[in-house]
């Protein structure tokens, strides 16, 4: 329990991690936007297909896989589909924390749940490597995330403080989900492998529908793509490492 509560919290903190660039620039190139977003990209994928794919068939077979990986694509697709996401650079014109701005946090938020939950059903696996090898996963998700939060609050008008408050509220959203992820599988010991495919379909669903492309908009296809695999080639190491 105390390992993934360790984890958890740092996969959580890269949030604030990532937002500590406020202090020093208002703005982050488009090209290096793209570039750390298609690595995390890579992480992520590598992640999912190396780690929580074989863990979830290994834990409870092929059909807990299909299950559970569906179940996660649904679930973040109910959510994009019902939420607005943050968009700093195609709507730069907030100017103070209206009802919209509010709505985003609120997305955030939900945001959060899913990867806290991949977060604690990867601790509870029986496969010690596999809790870190996520949390390293979801931490480098959420650094760039944290960083986009944070520009977007200060477009709002928010003070570099209170957007430091509020990006470090919502890693400890998911700090919250993964503790429970972690007691569900834990007690419920059938659930480990579902949770496990839910983890891999939440992961590939933001990396397929959000991060690829939000890497290859704005003509820095090559580079963001020579970044993909390097993000592959890191988590697959750090795999190694661990396991």
């Amino acid at each position: 329990m105390e390992t993934a509560l360790i984890g958890s919290f740092v996969s959580a903190m890269a949030t604030v991690l990532g937002a500590f660039p406020i202090l020093f620039v208002k703005r982050l190139s488009e090209k290096w936007k793209d570039v750390l977003v298609a690595f995390t990209a890579g992480i992520m994928v590598s992640a999912s297909t190396f780690g929580l794919m074989p863990q979830a068939i290994k834990e409870s077979g092929i059909i807990a896989l299909t299950l559970g990986l569906i179940t996660g694509v649904l679930l973040l697709d109910l959510i994009e589909n019902n939420i607005p996401h943050i968009d700093v650079e195609n709507k730069p014109g907030y100017t103070n924390m209206d009802s919209k701005a509010l709505l985003v946090l609120i997305a955030l938020f939900i945001h959060n749940i899913p990867e806290g939950l991949s977060t604690g059903f990867s601790y509870a696996s029986e496969q010690a490597s596999l809790g870190p090898t996520v949390a390293i996963a979801i931490g480098a998700q959420n650094m760039p995330e944290g960083l986009i939060l944070a520009v977007f609050l200060m477009n709002s008008r928010t003070t570099k403080l209170k957007a430091l408050g509020i990006v470090t509220l919502t890693g400890l959203m998911e700090m919250v989900s993964a503790v429970i992820g972690y007691f569900t599988a834990s007690y419920l010991q059938n659930v480990v492998g579902y949770g496990l495919a839910f983890a891999a379909g939440a992961m590939l669903f933001i990396v397929y529908k959000e991060l690829i492309p939000e890497s290859h908009g704005h003509g820095y296809e090559r580079p963001s793509t020579y970044s993909f695999i390097f993000g592959l080639l890191i988590m697959v190491y750090i795999t190694q490492i661990f396991g």
